[in-house]
């Protein structure tokens, strides 16, 4: 069992910046793939930025160039990184964990951008 805890959510106005957290704890954090989603109202769950184990990286175009995904192993925390967010980039940002044969999910975090 994967227990996922996510920090850093808030409001920002346009071009602003946000770092959002993800501890992860019940197992091995070196073996996960992890990653970001995200949910706008009345939208589907999208892919934001994925960081495999070994810490290859695969971003949404819609956040290439503004977004940096990032893993800390000695503090089993993962991070993304914001930076000219525009207010389309609001959304409930959620951490995602794939292990062996089972996804786990973070309770989410609100991000709003005010224009």
């Amino acid at each position: 069992q994967v227990q996922l805890v996510e920090s850093g959510g808030g409001l920002v106005q346009a071009g602003g910046s946000l770092r959002l957290s993800c501890a992860a704890s019940g197992s091995n954090f070196r073996i996960f793939t992890m990653g970001w989603y995200r949910q706008a109202p009345g939208k589907q769950r999208d892919l934001v930025a994925t960081i495999t184990n070994g810490g290859r990286t695969n971003y949404a175009d819609s956040v290439k160039g503004r977004f940096t995904i990032s893993r800390d192993y000695a503090k089993n925390t993962m991070y993304l990184q914001m930076n000219s967010l525009k207010p389309e980039d609001t959304a409930v940002y959620y951490c995602w964990v794939h292990l062996i044969s089972s996804d786990y999910w973070g309770q989410g975090t609100q991000v709003t951008v005010s224009s």
